[in-house]
């Protein structure tokens, strides 16, 4: 099991993002949490098999097109004791 912290930085707010993000999650059966940060990015804490996060990564990193625009995905591997059951958006 693979965790993983991901800031998404860009025209990721206003455009979808969270719900694209959530639907890619079901995809790839990657569990976690996704939510808006006040600076404009998103937040995205996800759970799930190496090769999943890694096609899950991708694919955050186009966004739901044409109206997101990512410009930075910052990743970071975490240690977590907690299992999430499924992905979530947090308001």
């Amino acid at each position: 099991m693979r965790n993983v912290k991901v800031k998404v930085i860009g025209r990721v707010q206003g455009v979808g993002f969270r719900y694209f993000t959530q639907q890619k999650a079901a995809n790839f059966s990657i569990n976690g949490w996704v939510k808006n940060e006040k600076d404009g990015s998103v937040e995205i804490i996800a759970q799930g098999e190496s090769e999943s996060i890694d096609y899950f990564l991708r694919a955050l990193s186009i966004g739901p097109r044409p109206y997101a625009k990512v410009t930075n995905l910052n990743v970071e591997e975490v240690e977590t004791e907690i299992t999430y059951d499924y992905f979530e958006i947090k308001h």
